[in-house]
């Protein structure tokens, strides 16, 4: 339409009118008319820039969303847009360049939302991490190994609301507080070569 316009002698002002497209772009298409003839009205789209977040990036970005910041040795204990991009941006081993909308929607393309967690027990134990590994460590490798639990109390647990991504419709729960009907029960358990576990008595709710 642009080049059989300008063909019938009109002007590009009422060529811009009559198909609704800026005068520069008009000027454009007559330009590239009169260096290429024919061949400008079929132009060869490159089809855009690569993508750069594939599969594999996105499985990444999941994982790390649904991570705690603090196992990943960031200092704070939640996520935030910002702060997952900025994060994946200078990553030690695998760095992933996204903008936050983009990662907004990658988030929302795997049902990953924003959560509030109800209740949070943390353990201050600087040497947690050390045990929890030789648990897992003992119960994979020695299958006849035998914990056995003991109890102590009470124990006050004071729930406290945390927020953080998640798969929609799966909050973090952590439940931190119950009816105390018949006392409360805390157990303490260790490793052992046999079945050893001590009972205590139960500590009675006041009234």
């Amino acid at each position: 339409m642009v080049v059989l316009a300008s063909a019938g002698g009109n002007t590009v002002l009422a060529i811009a009118r009559l198909v609704q497209a800026d005068e520069n772009t008009i000027r454009q298409v007559i330009h590239r008319f009169n260096e290429m003839g024919m061949a400008s009205l079929d132009p060869a789209w490159a089809g855009g820039r690569p993508r750069q977040i594939g599969s594999d990036e996105e499985q990444f970005i999941t994982e790390t969303a649904n991570t705690r910041p603090e196992k990943l040795g960031r200092p704070f204990t939640r996520w935030s847009i910002r702060k997952l991009t900025d994060h994946l941006r200078v990553h030690a081993t695998r760095q992933v360049r996204v903008s936050r909308e983009r990662l907004r929607q990658i988030l929302h393309k795997h049902r990953i939302t924003f959560e509030r967690t109800k209740t949070w027990k943390e353990s201050t134990d600087p040497h947690r991490d050390a045990q929890l590994a030789r648990v897992d460590y003992v119960s994979a490798h020695f299958p006849q190994r035998v914990f056995a639990s003991d109890e102590f109390g009470p124990l006050v647990i004071r729930p406290q609301s945390r927020t953080g991504w998640a798969p929609a419709g799966h909050p973090r729960r952590l439940p931190a507080n119950y009816y105390k009907l018949h006392g409360v029960r805390q157990l303490l358990s260790k490793s052992g070569a046999s079945s050893g576990a001590v009972r205590a008595p139960r500590t009675p709710s006041p009234p």
